[in-house]
C-alpha cells in the first residue's frame, strides 16, 4: 500500500514513520510512504502557497493551484490514487473506516493549515474528508499519522499476527478485554486465576466476557453497533445483574489502552 502526504512541513512525518511497527513496515516493503512538499507547486519564486481570504476575516487561505498541481502530479503516475483531507469538517474516523481505506492500494492525504484550503481544492480534486476528532490541530499532519498508523494495521504482514487487529478494541464494536502479563501477583493485585489455568475454551470465554462488560461500562453506545450471539446477551445479562463493584471502577482509576 502507498501513501502520499501533501504537506508544508515534510520533516514532521521524519521520526515517526521511521519507529517502530511502521518503521518496520516500510523497511519490508509492506507500505511505502512518500512526503510532498506542496510548496514545489507554488506558481512563484517565493513559493507562496496562502493569500488572504476574499471577504476578509482572520487568518490566511491555502491557494488552490498549488494543492492542484501536488495531486495532478501524484495522479500523473496513478490516476486512481484515492485522496483525503484531513479537516474538522470531516467524517469521523474510526475503525471501520480504517478497515475501508485498507482496501485502497494507495491514499494521497492532503494536509490543511492556516484556516483550510480555498474552497475549490475541495471540490474538485478531495475524493474524501476525514476528522480524527472534535477538535481543532494546528494542521492536518498529526491527522495524517494517525490515519497512516490506524489503516496501516490491517495490511497483511504489518503487525507481528494477522490476528492481532482483530483483538484490537472497536473490532465488531467492543472494547478490547483487560490483559495481563508477569508478575501473577503485584502488591496484592492478582492475575484472574482462569488466564494462569492452561484452559483455552474457559479464557476465550472469560475474555469476550471482559470485552462486553468493559463495552458495556464504558462505551454502551458501541454495543447498539455490536454483532452479538445469543451467549454474548446471556453474558451481558449476567453483566447487569453483578454486584462487583470493581467491574464498575471509573475510567480514570485505570491506565489507558496503548
Amino acid at each position: 500500500m502507498r501513501f502520499d502526504i501533501l504537506t508544508l512541513f515534510p520533516r514532521m512525518f521524519s521520526s515517526p514513520l521511521e519507529e517502530s511497527i511502521l518503521g518496520k513496515a516500510v523497511e519490508k516493503r509492506l507500505i511505502q510512504i512518500q512526503t510532498i512538499n506542496i510548496r514545489d507547486f507554488s506558481l512563484d519564486k517565493h513559493q507562496v502557497v496562502d493569500d488572504t481570504p476574499y471577504g476578509g476575516g482572520q487568518g490566511m487561505v491555502m491557494k488552490v493551484e498549488p494543492i492542484a498541481r501536488a495531486i495532478e502530479s501524484v495522479k500523473s503516475k496513478n490516476p486512481s490514487a484515492w485522496t483525503v483531507y484531513l479537516t474538522p469538517q470531516g467524517n469521523p474516523f474510526n475503525q471501520d473506516l480504517a478497515r475501508r481505506l485498507s482496501t485502497q492500494p494507495h491514499l494521497i492525504l492532503l494536509c490543511g493549515r492556516y484556516e483550510g484550503v480555498d474552497e475549490r481544492a475541495r471540490e474538485l480534486f478531495i475524493d474524501e474528508e476525514i476528522s480524527i476528532g472534535d477538535y481543532v490541530l494546528t494542521g492536518g499532519e498529526l491527522a495524517a499519522m494517525v490515519l497512516i498508523d490506524a489503516v496501516s494495521r490491517f495490511i497483511p504482514g504489518v503487525l507481528g499476527s494477522d490476528r492481532s487487529a482483530e483483538e484490537d478494541s472497536f473490532f465488531n464494536s467492543l472494547l478490547e478485554y483487560p490483559q495481563y502479563t508477569r508478575p501473577p501477583d503485584c502488591r496484592g493485585s492478582c492475575v484472574p486465576e482462569v488466564l494462569l489455568s492452561g484452559n483455552h475454551s474457559a479464557i476465550s470465554q472469560w475474555r469476550r466476557k471482559e470485552a462486553l462488560r468493559r463495552t458495556s461500562l464504558r462505551r454502551p453506545d458501541l454495543l447498539a453497533k455490536a454483532s452479538l450471539s445469543e451467549e454474548d446477551r446471556k453474558l451481558l445479562k449476567e453483566i447487569r445483574n453483578s454486584s462487583d463493584d470493581c467491574a464498575r471502577l471509573p475510567i480514570g482509576r485505570e491506565r489507558g489502552e496503548g
